[in-house]
């Protein structure tokens, strides 16, 4: 009976003690995390003085070059979205009324870009990619043949002005037979 005694006042006095000397001792990345969070206090609006300048890092200009695309990209959905419940008229080019190329044309118009009038031209005009990102065009085909064009609004989704009747809306993409392009 006394070993039974023994072991569990034993247990009652090593557990506080090896619990108050883990609370105890400093955490070992506390000096790390501090100097990481110092340097990396540039913000992007230096950043892109930088660019600008010249006296940016390769990095840094490469960050500055993805985060223009990211915002390019969001201001070109931004502006597609304006248009939300707009009319769809065949060979519409906007701003009250569009077909599916019109709008594209439209939106990236606004955003300093030109392109061409109708979705197969506007696919010979694009740089075709795999992987798109908000703001790319998503073209709809059957064999060689391009017969819609919307704007890519990320997560399987496109802004888009589908057929008469129906207005401009976001929508899931439908079809596999797809291809996306960005604008030069």
């Amino acid at each position: 009976m006394s070993t039974t005694f023994t072991r569990v006042g034993a247990r009652l006095l090593v557990i506080p003690l090896t619990t108050s000397v883990f609370l105890a001792a400093p955490a070992p990345s506390s000096h790390a995390a501090t100097r990481t969070a110092v340097v990396s206090t540039t913000t992007a609006t230096d950043v892109r003085t930088q660019v600008q300048t010249g006296t940016a890092t390769r990095a840094e200009r490469r960050a500055e070059r993805i985060a223009q695309r990211k915002r390019f990209g969001n201001r070109a959905v931004s502006v597609a979205r304006s248009r939300a419940g707009s009319a769809y008229r065949y060979g519409g080019t906007g701003p009250r009324a569009f077909d599916c190329s019109g709008l594209t044309q439209w939106v990236y118009k606004k955003l300093g870009k030109r392109l061409p009038r109708t979705s197969d031209a506007q696919a010979g005009a694009v740089r075709r990619v795999k992987h798109p990102r908000r703001g790319d065009l998503v073209f709809f085909h059957n064999g060689g043949n391009v017969y819609h064009v919307g704007i890519y609004a990320g997560r399987h989704q496109l802004w888009h002005a589908s057929r008469p009747g129906t207005p401009v809306q976001k929508a899931r993409i439908w079809s596999n037979s797809v291809f996306y392009g960005r604008v030069r």
